[in-house]
């Protein structure tokens, strides 16, 4: 299954766009049924142990607006990263939780590909996937595709039913990320806004 599409943020930098997409705690905030998106090492994730951590730990550090720049980025994705996520999704009458693990392979600004594989009880997917951000003349559009391979009792519903799920899910994500880089630019004065994106841009 292929999916593919464009998502314009207006009044923001493609600098400012590439650091919020590259921070972690952003993506689980946005993402739509996210329980948690961690950095790993191990070649064999024990997600239950991973679920009691994560339910145990403190609250997730601050994400822009009120994160600083600067922790955004000592804590982006790496190219090479392996990260375990728990995502739960409501497909037609089925609601999965994946237990997914996905590999940045590239990341070069203003680009960023990642695959994974993820899996419940009766479903499975592998999955790769790619944005590029780009300047528009009142902001920013993020070009993304994707290409799945489902498998199971998800894959037995079919496209008529994924890919609604699909898109509902992308774009209250950037619905999401949007929002909250509109509220960047809310809480800061033109002068301190223009101080904020030439730190973005000495990050990367």
């Amino acid at each position: 299954m292929n999916f593919d599409g464009d998502f314009e943020i207006d009044d923001v930098t493609v600098e400012e766009v590439w650091l919020a997409l590259s921070d972690p705690y952003m993506i689980k905030t946005a993402l739509p049924g996210c329980e948690f998106l961690v950095r790993v090492d191990e070649e064999d994730v024990d997600f239950e142990q991973l679920r009691t951590e994560m339910t145990d730990r403190a609250a997730d550090p601050p994400i822009l607006p009120e994160a600083t720049p600067e922790d955004v980025a000592e804590r982006a994705f790496e190219e090479g990263g392996r990260y375990a996520t728990l995502l739960e999704l409501s497909v037609g009458s089925v609601k999965p939780s994946f237990e997914s693990v996905v590999v940045i392979t590239e990341r070069e600004f203003p680009r960023m590909r990642t695959s994974g594989e993820g899996s419940a009880a009766s479903s499975s997917f592998e999955l790769s996937a790619g944005m590029e951000l780009a300047e528009t003349d009142t902001g920013v559009v993020v070009e993304w595709a994707a290409e799945a391979d489902v498998f199971g009792r998800i894959a037995q519903l079919g496209g008529r039913v994924i890919n609604p799920v699909a898109n509902r899910v992308v774009h209250q994500f950037f619905d999401d990320v949007a929002d909250r880089l509109n509220e960047v630019g809310d809480a800061e004065a033109t002068d301190d806004r223009e101080n904020l994106r030439d730190r973005v841009r000495r990050l990367l």
